[in-house]
């Protein structure tokens, strides 16, 4: 099977979810231009890191992101990993939410991010989520995560052997000056899971960071398939062919291979 994949690399303006919409709208529009099958967005791309305000711009129950999401799911016909947004939730609780909506405009998951970022001082303001983000989109088994997830293999160790997912998406807000660590580290996560990762990066400035781009689609083997710049803001789209994979896990069978009993 061949997928073609759009990656919104986009910048985001920080506390202004209506500007962020326009932007989401329009990367919506050029991915259906290009007959992308799935289009993937960067983290927390309604309102940036904009925490200290989370009160007054978080989505409350993710609700207006999700409808948006939603209409543009099925308006353009795409398969649509929504990146994340920050949510207001229940007891006064914000958390970075990823939203994934088939091209008939139907909810397949949502995710709460598990891992908060202190360098960013993520966890002052979020509460962490509890559960795994595995799901099935445009007929392929997958999976998604959230910016600093990738620092945690056994976290998506954890996901990936519970199928196997044929692609794992990321989705982040990650700074120019650890960009090499970006690359390496989702490649890593592609070998060590023999699974295609897709992972959209935001570019542009807030208050504190630069964001670093260079938006990857990258096979099992590791190799980068196509890759963003680091400054620019662009959809990026390449096509995939799920079966290469397959063909991958036969040769080198590390899933069975494992030994759970041990790693503790």
């Amino acid at each position: 099977m061949t997928l073609k994949i759009a990656i919104a690399q986009i910048d985001i303006a920080l506390g202004k979810p209506a500007i962020n919409e326009q932007t989401v709208i329009e990367y919506a529009q050029r991915a259906a231009a290009v007959e992308a099958d799935i289009l993937v967005y960067p983290e927390m791309w309604n309102t940036g890191y904009d925490l200290l305000n989370l009160e007054t711009v978080a989505d409350p129950r993710g609700q207006r992101s999700i409808n948006l999401l939603r209409d543009l799911a099925k308006k353009y016909h795409l398969n649509i990993v929504g990146g994340s947004v920050a949510t207001a939730q229940a007891e006064n609780k914000f958390y970075n939410t990823m939203f994934v909506f088939n091209d008939k405009g139907e909810q397949v998951s949502e995710y709460n991010k598990l891992h908060l970022f202190g360098l960013m001082n993520e966890e002052k303001f979020m509460s962490a989520g509890n559960k795994t983000n595995r799901f099935n989109l445009a007929d392929v088994p997958s999976a998604g995560a959230i910016c600093y997830d990738i620092r945690f293999p056994e976290w998506l160790r954890t996901m990936m052997s519970q199928g196997p997912q044929e692609i794992l998406y990321i989705v982040a807000e990650w700074p120019i000056q650890r960009i090499k660590q970006w690359q390496l580290l989702l490649q890593a996560r592609a070998i060590e899971n023999q699974t295609f990762v897709v992972a959209a990066n935001r570019v542009g400035r807030d208050n504190d960071n630069r964001f670093g781009g260079r938006s990857l689609i990258i096979d099992p083997l590791g190799n980068i398939v196509q890759q963003a710049s680091d400054n620019k803001a662009e959809l990026l789209v390449a096509e995939i062919n799920i079966n290469d994979e397959k063909a991958i896990r036969g040769e080198i069978p590390v899933f069975s291979d494992r030994r759970p009993e041990l790693y503790r």
